[in-house]
């Protein structure tokens, strides 16, 4: 089952990607043509491989699919061997995953991009001896890309936010902030490789800001301890942006190191935190009331049931989750990812200050 509540700002760049082919077919400037998207990162770009791989991601994840509103396909998450079709490219982020290697899932970016080479590998093997034999002369009903395809995709990253997070539950700040450099050595190390592969086209976000998100705000709140006027933990918010400093001079180097690549950086952080700051005036109630899952009177994950003085607490979704931010404490909804989209995919919050129909070499 897709985490398909947490995923528009990814299905919007496919519809991003699209727009470009039209524009390429109307005479508009734009230059690239991205024949697929791979995504390595955590769940907020994860369309089912973690439920795939490990366990079923239970309802109500998965109720509402802005993909399908959109007559879009999903690009398919790469552990999910049912019905897939990665012509488009392939999703290698799941739920939990991380730079480094951690506690929340055995997939960290290291084992992504493994996985992505032996995706590419297998692939170019087995279009090689199709062609060989003779038995594929028009490859276009392939199920997977062309091999020429992998040095014209657009490369995505969002991941991060649980490095940061496991270091907030378990080191003091400055520990963890001395911890950062380590972690965007990963980062560095897993963009080195793909560009060893032929990646040329690169479009990485940087981190959201955790300390606003209701799962690290409220307990905060609850023992006392002071939010800010965005109803966000200040410090976890700092360290943040220290984090996406740190990432915005890896990215500058590596563009001076590879410089036949492109890459855009994407300030998603700030395309977030001015929703959370203005969620009355977009049409959205109060940051830290998500939709599913309860906080009081006792903590209930979306979708599971707890046993409280023998009552039975469930974690239901709310009725409509359109005006809600976040979905389930930690996940913003599908109406948010939206409104986020809308703001980066026309470059405004991206350096350079280009579209996504022009991030290509």
């Amino acid at each position: 089952m897709a985490l398909v509540k947490m995923l528009s700002i990814l299905v919007l760049l496919v519809l991003g990607l699209a727009m470009t082919r039209r524009d390429l077919v109307s005479g508009s400037s734009s230059s690239c043509i991205f024949p697929a998207i791979y995504n390595f990162g955590d769940s907020n770009s994860d369309t089912g491989g973690r439920s795939a791989a490990l366990t079923q991601i239970p309802p109500p994840y998965g109720e509402t699919n802005l993909a399908e509103k959109l007559g879009l396909p999903y690009v398919s998450a790469y552990l999910d061997s049912i019905g897939t079709n990665f012509r488009r490219g392939a999703k290698f982020a799941t739920g939990g995953s991380s730079i480094l290697p951690g506690p929340f899932s055995p997939f960290d970016l290291g084992i992504q991009i493994s996985q992505f080479k032996q995706f590419k590998s297998r692939t170019t093997e087995l279009y090689k001896n199709l062609s060989d034999s003779g038995i594929v002369e028009n490859c276009s009903s392939v199920s997977l890309p062309h091999p020429d395809d992998f040095s014209k995709a657009l490369y995505t990253f969002d991941i991060g936010q649980n490095d940061l997070t496991f270091g907030f539950q378990n080191m003091t700040v400055d520990k963890i902030v001395a911890a950062i450099p380590g972690i965007l050595d990963g980062f560095d190390a897993a963009v080195q490789q793909l560009y060893g592969e032929g990646a040329r086209a690169f479009w990485i976000h940087n981190t959201g800001p955790i300390g606003c998100l209701p799962f690290m705000a409220l307990p905060f709140k609850f023992r006392n301890g002071t939010l800010d006027q965005n109803g966000c933990v200040a410090y976890q918010n700092n360290v943040v942006q220290e984090f996406n400093q740190q990432l915005k001079e890896r990215v500058n180097q590596l563009r001076n190191n590879l410089s036949v690549a492109a890459f855009t950086y994407v300030d998603v952080y700030s395309a977030k935190l001015s929703l959370i700051s203005d969620a009355k005036n977009q049409g959205f109630v109060d940051p830290l009331n998500y939709c599913c899952g309860t906080f009081v009177p006792t903590f209930v994950m979306c979708g599971l049931s707890a046993q409280v003085n023998g009552t039975t607490i469930h974690g239901d979704a709310c009725g409509d989750p359109q005006d809600r931010i976040s979905w389930d404490g930690i996940h913003f909804t599908d109406a948010a990812n939206s409104w986020i989209a809308s703001r980066i995919l026309n470059g405004s919050m991206s350096d350079p200050p280009a579209p996504v129909s022009n991030a290509c070499p």
